[in-house]
């Protein structure tokens, strides 16, 4: 697939991967032929959010996102879990329903990890349109607007992405954060668990 090309970083892939694949065997996904990728390695200044095709091996979608405006300004450095933090929350996630909300057309999200992303439907952290995610921005402050935790996406793709990831995908944020990687039972490799 050349995800290479992109500036997905590899880690972040085989991490997606990994953990796609435990949510597939706990029958978790009712679409798993779509796994997306939020790469908080990279800064808000580049496209970081990776939709791919797992079945046909394409990509989908490539496009900016947005993190919490408390997780740092150009690149996502600190991350909770906790209520009002307005900060990203790392890990996997089952992708809901949709819905119109205040921000229009979104997409709940639900953590599948606990102790990481597990509050995320009660801190309403969902996947929806901001004027804020734009080139524009970029160019005139060197990087997007900042949410309140949710992964926003540009107003022009928006409808297009949610409709194709709605509805039990896996959604992985990744991040090379130590906290993260010691402390998700999604990334051990021979996992008791599993």
């Amino acid at each position: 697939m050349r995800l290479d090309t992109t500036g997905l970083s590899r880690d972040a892939f085989e991490s997606a991967l990994h953990g796609y694949n435990q949510l597939e065997d706990k029958g978790r996904l009712k679409n798993p032929d779509i796994l997306s990728i939020v790469d908080f390695s990279l800064p808000s200044s580049k496209k970081r959010l990776f939709v791919i095709d797992i079945k046909n091996k394409l990509l989908l979608f490539n496009t900016l996102v947005s993190h919490g405006r408390n997780s740092g300004t150009l690149l996502a450095s600190t991350f909770s879990n906790k209520m009002n933090s307005y900060k990203s929350s790392l890990g996997f996630y089952v992708t809901g329903d949709t819905y119109n909300g205040e921000h229009g057309y979104s997409l709940r999200l639900e953590g599948e990890e606990a102790g990481i992303n597990d509050n995320a439907l009660s801190r309403g952290i969902v996947m929806h349109s901001a004027a804020y995610v734009n080139e524009a921005l970029i160019k005139s402050q060197g990087y997007i607007g900042r949410s309140l935790g949710c992964p926003a996406i540009p107003e022009g793709v928006h409808r297009k992405i949610i409709q194709r990831i709605a509805n039990g995908t896996c959604l992985f944020l990744y991040s090379p954060d130590k906290y993260y990687s010691m402390h998700s039972r999604m990334l051990v490799k021979d996992s008791v668990n599993s």
